[in-house]
Parts: C-alpha cells; structure tokens; sequence
C-alpha cells in the first residue's frame, strides 16, 4: 500500500498528526508522504491562508472564535458551489496529479479542507481507485466534515459517535481510532530517571507550560504569577515556542529566577513531558492527546475557544485535566495540582482508560479494509 497524506499549515495540530501517522506506516516498511493540500491550489495561496490563520488565531483570538461559531451555525458554509467551495476544490487537478504519479491507492486527510477537496476529485476522476479516510484532529466533529464524502472517518474516542452521526456522517463508517500521536510520546519512562535527564531532581515539582507552536494565551501573565508563588522545590519550564517576542520579554522579567527555565522551540517534547509532574497548555487537540499518552495531568488555559472549547469540554469531563476561569485561578490550581500526589494520581489513573498507539490503529483498520 502506497499512502498520502493531505495536511495543511493551518496549525501545528494537522501535520503532527500527519507525522504520527507516517511513521507507524514506515515502521511497517511501507512508503508514506505528507503533502501540503493548499498547494494544490497554489504556493501563494498556501501562504497567505496559514500567515492569516497564524494572525487571527495569536492575535485576535475573539475573532478566531467568532468565526468557528459562525461555521458551526451556518453548515453549508463549505458545500459545493459556494465560493469557499470553489476555492478549496481549485487544486484538485494537481492533487490528481499528484496521486496518479505517486502511485498511492490510500489517501489520509487530517484536514477538512483536503477531505473536501479528495471529495470533489473523486466525483470529477471516477477512474481514480482509492482508499480515501479522514482523522479528527479534536474531540468533536469540526463543521462541514459531514460535507466530504470519503470511506472511513476515524474520531479520537468512541463517545464521540453519536455527535459525529448528528453531523451526517454515517455510523458504519466511523472507527473510534484514538489521536493518533508519536510513539515517543507512549515510551513514559520512569518519572525520576526522565527528570535526572532534563537536569533536575527527582525530589524536584516540575511545571511545563506550553500553548502550541505560536505560544499563544496569557503565558506571560501566568509566568509571572508562578514565579511569585513557587516553593524553592518547584520548577517551572516555558516553551514559548515560535513566539521569539514572547521569549524576549520573560526574559528580562525573570532574569535571575533560578527556578523558571525559559525555552524557544523545542525538537524533543516528549522528554520535556515526560519529565513534567503538572503540564499547563491551550485544549488543542494534538498537544492534550500527547500529555495523555505520557499521562501526564494537565491544567487547560481556554485561550482561543472555537473547536478547542469541546476539546476542554471532553478532558474536563474524562477527568485528565482541570481549569479555572483567569490567569491568577490556574496559577494557584497548577501550584496546588503540583503539590497533591493524590490528585495526580487520580488523573493518571484517568488516563489509563486510554491504551494502545492510535496510530496503529489508523494504519491497520485501512490496510484490512484496502481493495
């Protein structure tokens, strides 16, 4: 079996789900490519499409927000001939091209913009014989997923089904699959040993804090009000990640504290996690899926809404993560999460509902169904 899989820059989110699941199937030996779906269309549009997203979502989060309201309000936002429509399906004479010349006969979208584009090519090449799925990227069924028309639709828990189904998509292609994330992520190697690896002490609380590859949210805010509280044992680590302004700024404001540790964009988040005790970050789908993975409890900052709020939603009631209401409210939850073995227990013990590398899951359930 020969795979694609259609992602896009639209977030960080996608293309981790997109890596997580190409290497489970070159594990297997067999050849798996990621393609950028917005090229299709063209570079430029790839571009400005991401940049824009990137600005809406960091600087105008509100707007952000507002705009997922009003795709989940108006379901024929995406639907064929409208002018979203045309534009997202511009590019599926490349994406032919693409798939024709590259042999594949199985094509993954961790994207609604490429399932609907996959849609539209297969109703214009009906000689085309491929597989075709899509994977959610969040804990709910994103507006206009039903719009696509594609074989198999693979949803992060199996509570998911009935929301999915009300959407449209039909039951019997639904497979509750799991997020599929890195295997790093499953290693969890032994709390004190991973610890003794980022140069702390066992003995040592560690908080990490991280909200997606943009650092987005009150991260600076909520810097401040840890430093201020923690105890000389406690360790606070800040991915700021892309968000080289973000750094700068904390940098200056904590000069001197021993305790908080200030980071830019880092290549091995699994031993960050692993090493953490308490892990405060954005709902986005991947980055939640990937602390449970590593069972580690999470503090969720609702810094954007929009389909992250149903990811919030869906930790909160599982019983993996908590959250309070403003910057000073997690602040202190975090430090009193930190200091209550007990607490952590109960959300680890939460986790373990949640078994096996989805991933796997994704690769096998196509390559029994394949033609």
């Amino acid at each position: 079996m020969r795979t694609l899989i259609l992602s896009c820059n639209t977030g960080a989110g996608h293309n981790s789900c997109a890596r997580a699941i190409r290497e489970t199937y070159r594990a297997n030996g067999e050849v798996c490519d990621i393609a950028d779906a917005l090229t299709f269309i063209s570079e430029r549009a790839s571009q400005f499409i991401s940049n824009w997203h990137t600005r809406i979502y960091l600087y105008a989060p509100r707007l952000f927000s507002a705009g997922y309201e009003k795709a989940e309000e108006r379901d024929d936002l995406f639907r064929e001939g409208t002018a979203v429509y045309r534009c997202i399906t511009s590019g599926v004479r490349k994406m032919y091209e693409c798939i024709t010349a590259g042999g594949y006969d199985n094509v993954i979208c961790t994207h609604v913009f490429p399932a609907l584009a996959l849609t539209e090519l297969r109703r214009r090449f009906s000689d085309l014989r491929v597989l075709t799925s899509h994977v959610s990227t969040d804990y709910t069924c994103s507006p206009c997923t039903a719009d696509s028309a594609l074989d198999w639709y693979f949803m992060p828990a199996a509570a998911l089904a009935d929301e999915f189904a009300r959407c449209g998509i039909p039951r019997e292609k639904l497979v509750a699959s799991g997020m599929p994330v890195r295997r790093e992520f499953y290693a969890r190697p032994e709390k004190a040993q991973a610890k003794r690896a980022l140069g702390l002490r066992p003995d040592q609380r560690h908080l990490v804090m991280m909200c997606g590859s943009m650092g987005c949210g009150p991260m600076e805010e909520l810097t401040l009000l840890l430093e201020a509280r923690m105890q000389p044992d406690d360790v606070l680590s800040v991915v700021c990640s892309k968000n080289e302004a973000l750094l700068k700024r904390l940098q200056k404001q904590t000069a001197g504290a021993e305790n908080v540790r200030l980071l830019g964009q880092i290549d091995d988040v699994p031993a960050l996690l692993h090493g953490a005790d308490v892990f405060l970050t954005k709902p986005g789908g991947l980055s939640t899926s990937e602390a449970v993975a590593a069972r580690l409890p999470m503090v969720l900052i609702d810094a954007v809404a929009g389909c992250e709020e149903h990811n919030l939603d869906f930790f909160l009631r599982a019983g993996m993560a908590v959250t309070a209401n403003t910057p000073d409210e997690i602040a202190q939850l975090a430090l009193e999460l930190a200091h209550s073995g007990a607490r952590l227990a109960e959300m680890r013990r939460a986790m373990e509902t949640v078994a096996g590398t989805p991933a796997d899951i994704v690769h096998d359930w196509l390559c029994d169904h394949a033609n």
